[in-house]
Formats: structure tokens, C-alpha cells, sequence
């Protein structure tokens, strides 16, 4: 029998609750502590016990482990693993689900990245360059004619300009890369791809790779695909296990892909991965292209796929830690998902802080309700703090039921806040089918059969 087990869980956001909510699901959990930037009332009911500290700095969570003395941990968000607080962890002899600092460089470097992925022939990659200063920039973006702007470090998702979108000239991308160049950073000047995104997340034990559910992630803020860029809007899944616009030979590849990037970091530095291995790819005219890869879990893709877990969530973190993945039958529920994020007035850039929401009680078990960036103050009111605040992830047969169970609570919540209606709707969902026939018309067996995965799904 397994023993039960103590865990630490590092970080913040609608994430962190989901995967405290997925810990403390378990039947081998003795206590979960979490050191978190964020004290909400969602943490606080799946957790022993919930201390607030910067999450990211080392010493102060080699501090707060030493005292809980947790079994391993498990790192939440990517500025922990950039810090190297995997790293400073196993020094007093705890394990963690996450990479160390050098590994998480997956993420936290998009120069690395790229060329890990040329270096050992791995492909996906599109045409890019790498820049220190702005010799030979001009030339390449004039090359170019359509780009995407990436500064070489951690932005939140929020960094990457793209030519058309953020940047309409050459001058305006020149200017936005002399600003990184000016704080120190490196700039990627990448082909601007068409095609249609998706993430692909797996969970790998340095050797073994077990993959996800493909997500959809919605970036922009509003409606259509309009405005800036966010954190990430919402998401959603399809019951079986695809997306409307892929085919189970584009995540094949995809599949193919990550297990690559993983032997190759264990190749270029070796040490194994262990933890979440998230590629994020495009579709495109000339195939599947890698657009990033990050080293934990998606927000909001998380919220995606750990309600559909249908393993228990300490044995996979204990399979990644003891490398045993390969031992571990891996299912997630035949069921869709949708989640809306709600977030404060004037979010991204000005958001409302400090004013009250009520989110109301619900007991509905195709529902979940995770709480990010929300805090109670002193009479017991749930209160904004400037960033996605609840997370609201409907569980369907269909894709259409999914979308109705999170539309109606995301409706419900009161306050001075916002969300993106049309995420995971018949209507948008068509709009990537459609695009993705315009893009790959030449391939009418393979969109006939994403066509079809829509059809089923409504």
C-alpha cells in the first residue's frame, strides 16, 4: 500500500487552485501546504494550510520548506523554476515536480530554445533570427516583411509583437526592439506564421513522456480574437481528446515533438525533465511550427485538463519524481471543456482593484470554480486584486453543453467585471475550421475529418 504524503505547492493564480483542487482530490494526500503570493478563499479550501511569501525566491521557500517538511514539492508557475527554486529545493533533499533552473531554460530563453530545436534536428521550427543589438535587424525585418518580435526572457505572455497586429511598420519594430536591447534582453525576429494555435502539455519523468489533451487557448481580450493580448481568456477541450481543426496525425506529431525536446534536454545538459513539458504549436500552410515551449502548466489550459484527470494526481507527480511514468496508466474523461476566465474592468493595462464581486454557490459537478487573483477583506467580501480573478470551466458530454454550463455562471458573477462570451461557441469554433480550410485546401481528407470532430461535438 502507498504511503499518504505531504506536499508543498508553490505559486499563484487560477492554476494554482486547479492544481491544489486536483492534490487534494487525492486518496494518498496527508496534508497540502502552499506558499503562495495569494491568499483566496478557493486555496484556502484545498489546503491544510495556505502561507503567503514570494514563491520565487529561493531562500524564502527553502525556509518555509524546512519548517512544513514536505514530501516533495510541486512548482505552479514559471517564475519559481527561472529562479532556480527546483534547484535550491534538492539541495536540503526535497524533490519537485518542475524542472531545474538550467531545464527550465525551455522557457525562461526562447533563444535556447530555438537552437536546442535546430541543434539536434528536431524541426517545427520557422525562419528566425537571433539578435544581441541592432546590427543587421533592419535588413532582416525589411527580409522578412512579415514578423513576429519576441524578447528572449520571461514576459507573461504578453511580449511578443507581431507585424500587423502590434507593430505597422519598420520603424515601430525597430523601436520596440531597441527598448528590449536598452533592459538588457536579446530579441528573436521570427517569420509571422498563419494558422491556428493550439497546446500540447505533457507530463515527463526525464525518460518517459505522457501527453495531455490538446487545448485551445484565447489570447485576446475581447470578443472575435479582438484587442491586446492577455494572460489568456479562456479555453476549451473536446470530448474526444482532439481539436475541431486537428487531425490525430497533426498531435502525433506534436506528441513526437515533445518527446524530441525532452531527449534532447537531457542530451544538451543532462539532467532529466521532471515535471510539465508544454509545446505550444501553430498549424500552418507548411506544417506544424513550434511557437514556444513552456516548462509547467498553461493558464489557463490547466483548468482544462485537471478536472478531466481521472488518475490520481499524487502518483503522477511521485511517478515523474521517482522517473516510474512509465508504470502509470494515464486517463483523462471522454468529456469537453470550457472555461471563461472573469476578469476586472479595464484589465490588461487598467484594471479595477479592490472592489467587491459576489461569485455565486454552486453545487453543480459539471462546474468547476477556481479563484485567482480575488482576496477577502475584513467583513468576508471576495475583493479584485488587478488580474484574472475566477475561473470558470463548464464539464459537457458536447462542446455545446460545456460552453453553456461555463457561459451561465460567468453571466452570473456580480461586480465590476468582464469576460470573453464567445469562447468555445459554435460560432468561433467554425471561424478556426474555416480558416484552417483556406490554409490547408489541399488537404480536404484532413479537414473533412475536423469538420466532422465539429459536427460530433455539437
Amino acid at each position: 500500500m502507498k504511503k499518504h504524503v505531504k506536499i508543498l505547492l508553490l505559486g499563484k493564480s487560477g492554476r494554482l487552485d486547479a492544481m491544489a483542487a486536483a492534490l487534494w482530490a487525492s486518496s494518498r494526500l496527508d496534508s497540502l501546504y502552499i506558499l503562495s503570493e495569494v491568499g483566496n478563499p478557493g486555496l484556502s479550501s484545498h489546503a491544510t494550510k495556505v502561507d503567503l511569501g514570494d514563491s520565487a525566491d529561493p531562500a524564502t521557500v527553502v525556509a518555509y520548506a524546512l519548517r512544513v517538511k514536505p514530501d516533495f514539492a510541486v512548482i505552479g508557475p514559471e517564475e519559481p523554476l527561472a529562479a532556480g527554486v527546483v534547484d535550491a529545493l534538492a539541495e536540503i533533499g526535497i524533490p519537485s515536480v518542475g524542472p531545474i533552473q538550467q531545464l527550465a531554460r525551455i522557457e525562461s530563453s526562447k533563444s535556447f530554445t530555438r537552437d536546442l530545436i535546430a541543434r539536434y534536428g528536431i524541426g517545427g521550427n520557422p525562419e528566425h533570427c537571433i539578435f544581441h543589438d541592432t546590427r543587421g535587424l533592419r535588413d532582416y525585418l525589411i527580409k522578412l516583411g512579415e514578423f513576429a518580435v519576441k524578447p528572449d526572457g520571461l514576459t507573461g505572455g504578453k511580449g511578443v509583437r507581431v507585424s500587423g497586429d502590434h507593430l505597422h511598420s519598420i520603424e515601430e519594430a525597430h523601436a520596440y526592439c531597441e527598448e528590449i536591447f536598452a533592459a538588457g534582453g536579446l530579441v528573436i525576429v521570427e517569420e509571422k506564421l498563419d494558422g491556428e494555435e493550439f497546446s500540447f502539455q505533457s507530463f515527463c519523468d526525464g525518460h518517459t513522456v505522457v501527453d495531455t489533451i490538446p487545448v485551445q487557448d484565447h489570447k485576446r481580450l475581447l470578443d472575435g480574437d479582438a484587442g491586446p493580448n492577455t494572460g489568456g481568456m479562456g479555453s476549451y477541450t473536446c470530448e474526444n481528446h482532439l481539436l475541431p481543426f486537428l487531425t490525430s496525425d497533426d498531435i502525433a506529431q506534436a506528441s513526437r515533438i515533445n518527446r524530441a525536446v525532452a531527449h534532447a534536454l537531457f542530451r544538451e545538459t543532462g539532467h532529466p525533465y521532471k515535471g510539465i513539458l508544454y509545446g505550444g504549436f501553430m498549424l500552418t500552410r507548411q506544417g506544424l511550427r513550434v511557437i514556444e515551449y513552456n516548462a509547467r502548466f498553461g493558464d489557463p489550459e490547466a483548468l482544462n485538463i485537471l478536472p478531466l484527470l481521472e488518475t490520481d494526481f499524487v502518483d503522477i507527480c511521485e511517478a515523474i519524481i521517482e522517473g516510474t511514468l512509465d508504470q502509470i496508466d494515464v486517463r483523462f474523461a471522454h468529456k469537453a471543456t470550457v472555461c471563461k476566465y472573469v476578469v476586472p474592468e479595464g484589465y490588461p493595462d487598467r484594471p479595477i482593484s479592490y472592489q467587491p464581486i459576489v461569485v455565486p454557490v454552486s453545487d453543480d459537478i459539471s462546474l468547476r470554480i477556481y479563484q485567482g487573483a480575488v482576496q477577502e477583506d475584513e467583513n468576508g467580501n471576495l475583493m479584485l486584486t488587478g488580474s484574472r480573478a475566477i475561473g470558470l470551466v463548464g464539464i459537457g458530454t458536447t462542446l455545446e453543453e460545456a460552453e453553456q454550463i461555463a457561459e451561465r455562471a460567468a453571466s452570473s458573477i456580480e461586480g465590476p467585471v468582464f469576460h470573453r462570451r464567445d469562447i468555445g461557441t459554435q460560432r468561433l469554433v467554425q471561424s478556426r475550421i474555416d480558416h484552417m480550410d483556406l490554409i490547408r485546401s489541399s488537404s480536404g481528407l484532413q479537414l473533412q475529418a475536423g469538420a466532422r470532430t465539429w459536427a460530433k461535438a455539437m
